[in-house]
Formats: structure tokens, C-alpha cells, sequence
């Protein structure tokens, strides 16, 4: 059996779409991390997945080059090692984690940017349209303003790290994480959507 079958065997795509980060619904549909997807258009199955909205496809093995920029060899081998498999020792489990640490540091860096900014843009999207004015002599809230000033910001690094070259992600990813504007970024998406949740029905009410 080769390493890509021990794979295949192994890991279901949506197991490892999971194990990266994606949360997919009861019937298997998340948003596609291959294009800015702000809907589930990605179906995940047992030992393939398909996007509705970018026409991404393959098993397993090809959605994590895909999500890695890696080759196919890469990638099993990476499954390999954070599943705990061994198909083939020594190589197998000993090639990428010694000789590139950092790589596997950036990997993690860059899903949790990532999914920073994908949570941030579906917060501003919301504020659009929760508190846009009513009427041209409503005073702007400053969540429509905030909405209005960062979307297309925000978007466009999203999308660098969905499609960009390595260069480009890598320059995105150390700006975010130097110092701790990302995890800035990410306290404070959580803390106004516990705000929304909680008054979100003072809109419609008011």
C-alpha cells in the first residue's frame, strides 16, 4: 500500500477539513477556504469534497496541498505526521517537522489569521445592515461607520491569504502578528459578538 492510499484509508476529507480548522454543519456543508466564501458552499464527504461556489474538487490529499500550497507527496506527508500515521519510516514522520519548524509554525498562524479575519468580516458585513440609517438624517452609528471604513481592508487581506503566493501570505501573516494585532483583532470579534447577541433585538425595537 502507498503512503497516499494509507492516507486515503485512514483520514475522511471531512476529518481533516475539521482537524484544519473548518467547522462544518449536520449535513456536512462549510465555508470554502479556496475563495471568499461568506455562505457553506463546500460539501464535505467521506473520501472527497466539492465547492458549489469556486468548483474546487478531490480527496483528501488534495485539499490539503490545496489549503497548504503544497505538493501531493507534502501534503500526505503532513497528514501523516499530524495524524500519527507512519506509512513509511523513517521518512515519513522525520522529514518535514525537524528540518522545518517554522513552516509548521506559519502553517498554524496563518489558519488562525485566517479564520480571525473571516470572523471579523462576517461581523462587519453584519453591522452593514444592522446599523445602517434608516433615513439620510440618521446619525451614523459607529459600527456602520467601522462596517463601511474596514470591510474592503479586511476582505482584501482575507482573500491574500486564500489565493496569494507564498511571499504575499507570509508578508500578511507577520503584519498581523506583530505585536499581537491579531489576537487583538480576535478578543475583540468575540467580544462585540457577544454585544450583538445580546442586544439584538434593540434595532427592530427601537
Amino acid at each position: 500500500m502507498t503512503i497516499y492510499e494509507t492516507i486515503k484509508a485512514a483520514i475522511s476529507v471531512k476529518q481533516a477539513a475539521e482537524h484544519y480548522g473548518l467547522k462544518a454543519n449536520r449535513n456536512g456543508m462549510a465555508c470554502c477556504p479556496f475563495h471568499n466564501d461568506r455562505h457553506p458552499s463546500l460539501k464535505l464527504n467521506e473520501e472527497y469534497f466539492f465547492c458549489f461556489g469556486c468548483g474546487a474538487k478531490g480527496d483528501v490529499i488534495d485539499f490539503v496541498a490545496r489549503l497548504f500550497d503544497l505538493s501531493s507527496y507534502e501534503a500526505a506527508q503532513k497528514l501523516a505526521a499530524d495524524f500519527g500515521l507512519d506509512p513509511k519510516p523513517p521518512t515519513a514522520a522525520a522529514l518535514p517537522m525537524p528540518k522545518h519548524p517554522y513552516i509548521r509554525q506559519f502553517r498554524e498562524d496563518e489558519m488562525m489569521c485566517f479564520r480571525t479575519l473571516t470572523d471579523y468580516l462576517h461581523l462587519l458585513e453584519d453591522w452593514k445592515v444592522r446599523y445602517a440609517p434608516k433615513t439620510p438624517d440618521d446619525a451614523l452609528d459607529d459600527r456602520f461607520v467601522e462596517a463601511c471604513q474596514m470591510f474592503d481592508h479586511i476582505e482584501y487581506l482575507a482573500d491574500i491569504l486564500t489565493v496569494g503566493g507564498l511571499e504575499e501570505r507570509v508578508a500578511v501573516v507577520d503584519e498581523l502578528m506583530k505585536d499581537g494585532k491579531i489576537t487583538f483583532l480576535k478578543d475583540y470579534s468575540a467580544r462585540k459578538k457577544k454585544e450583538v447577541a445580546h442586544h439584538g433585538e434593540e434595532p427592530e425595537n427601537a
